[in-house]
């Protein structure tokens, strides 16, 4: 077994962006914390950057072979992908259809990255050949399997699929998704037009990753060297953000808002009186911002609360108490000055209207598919409106392959007659992906 060094911790810091002035008898708070993690001589977390475990999750079923250009764009992939592991990574392949079998080490185990083992992992995709059906299930509960052998702090799989979960039971693949939650962060991708945006991006959700679309297979080669590097860059594992209130406070909704849209309410686990704790995942260098919202009770003129402390912590070793690796405070203060109090705190309405735009051109879509034409010229028209306004060029770019944009600023648009199945699949995919405030 490979030997690593434990280089530094990465440090964290939290910023908190809020207008802490409510007026006499408010009770809603709201607060953007931006989280930054930063590589640095701070040993302040219990875990550092050391060895990783890695499975990829190759669709193999026979609808791979249609086009043929597919199922070689995705051993191509996975060869790249192999090539980026660092030496002392563990890592396994797995060829996916109905069932899940392992390509690479096998016989249950996953092998450590060097150049030999490398080497081999890439002759064996040729063992990558397509037949069968598809239940995604399967190739989750081995991959977690696998990587549950590995001491590694890190633990992430790469999921491949063309089309849509049809020989598993929905409740089964949830189930799966459940148990896999907190053991490996997963990014998942789909590949041309034939498989479902939901599945794909409800996946990554379940496990904290991202999802995308490669329409062209010939574009998987540098989408899996991209998340394979992204995931050797990772540093410390298991990051929660927790929350303490005050007695008489709530936390109304946490949601991840940079730097993509993700609800993290319904994923909260108590951690003590009035605390709780939500998944984040996995870290790196970089920077995520949160959209907090807290009801607090009401107040007179003049007084004033601390209404939430916001904490990065890592799980304590051998059940000892958890590491806080970054902390900010969200504050509440009551006020007569009506203009003090209505002023809307700019990163809260940037992020307040990056979450309206996801939700415009989710809704919009839906109602394009149901054949509502005014519901959809509405909900899109108001997307192309948000996007113009926070300078969301990406977005606008992908709104822009669905309706004929009239008048940006007013949101006055048409729906296109014709759209191309990958335009449509890329704009729901990436709808979530948000912009960062415009420095000024």
């Amino acid at each position: 077994m490979a030997n690593f060094a434990k280089p530094s911790a990465p440090h964290f810091s939290v910023e908190v962006y809020q207008n802490e002035f409510l007026p006499e008898g408010g009770r809603e708070v709201h607060a953007i914390l931006t989280v930054t993690s930063t590589g640095g001589a701070a040993a302040r977390a219990s875990a550092a950057r050391g060895p990783a475990a890695v499975v990829v999750m190759v669709d193999c079923s026979g609808s791979m072979d249609y086009p043929p250009e597919k199922m070689r764009g995705a051993r191509e992939a996975t060869a790249a992908a192999i090539d980026t592991l660092r030496d002392g990574t563990w890592f396994a392949v797995i060829a996916g259809t109905h069932t899940a079998r392992e390509v690479y080490p096998g016989q249950g185990r996953l092998a450590v990255a060097d150049p030999a083992t490398r080497a081999r992992a890439k002759e064996a995709l040729g063992g990558l050949t397509p037949s069968g059906g598809t239940a995604i299930g399967t190739w989750l509960r081995l991959a977690d399997g696998l990587l549950r052998q590995s001491p590694a702090p890190i633990r992430h799989g790469i999921l491949l699929t063309d089309g849509r979960n049809e020989h598993e039971d929905p409740a089964a693949l949830r189930a799966v998704l459940e148990s896999c939650a907190g053991r490996f962060t997963c990014d998942a991708r789909g590949v041309g037009t034939d498989w479902e945006v939901k599945e794909v991006k409800g996946i990554a959700s379940a496990l904290l990753g991202s999802a995308d679309i490669v329409a062209d297979p010939a574009r998987l080669t540098e989408d899996f060297t991209l998340m394979m590097e992204k995931a050797m860059g990772k540093e410390v594992a298991d990051v929660a953000l927790r929350l303490w209130t005050p007695a008489g406070a709530e936390v109304r909704y946490v949601k991840q808002v940079s730097p993509s849209v993700e609800d993290l309410s319904g994923r909260r686990t108590e951690a003590g009186p009035r605390t709780g704790d939500y998944p984040t995942g996995s870290w790196g260098d970089e920077s995520r911002e949160y959209h907090v919202c807290v009801h607090v009770p009401p107040a007179a003129v003049g007084q004033e609360m601390l209404a939430a402390r916001a904490s990065l912590v890592l799980p304590g070793a051998a059940g000892g108490p958890p590491s806080v690796l970054g902390q900010g405070l969200v504050r509440a203060v009551w006020t007569a000055d009506p203009a003090t109090s209505t002023a809307i705190n700019p990163q809260v309405a940037h992020y307040t209207g990056q979450a309206e735009l996801a939700q415009a051109i989710q809704q919009g879509l839906e109602a394009r598919k149901l054949g509502d034409v005014d519901g959809a010229t509405a909900k899109l028209g108001r997307a192309v409106q948000l996007a113009s306004v926070s300078g969301n060029a990406d977005t606008a770019r992908l709104l822009a392959k669905v309706v004929d944009v009239v008048d940006a600023a007013a949101g006055t648009v048409r729906l296109k007659a014709k759209v191309a199945d990958a335009d449509e699949m890329t704009l729901e995919t990436r709808s979530t992906k948000t912009v960062r405030v415009k420095k000024t």
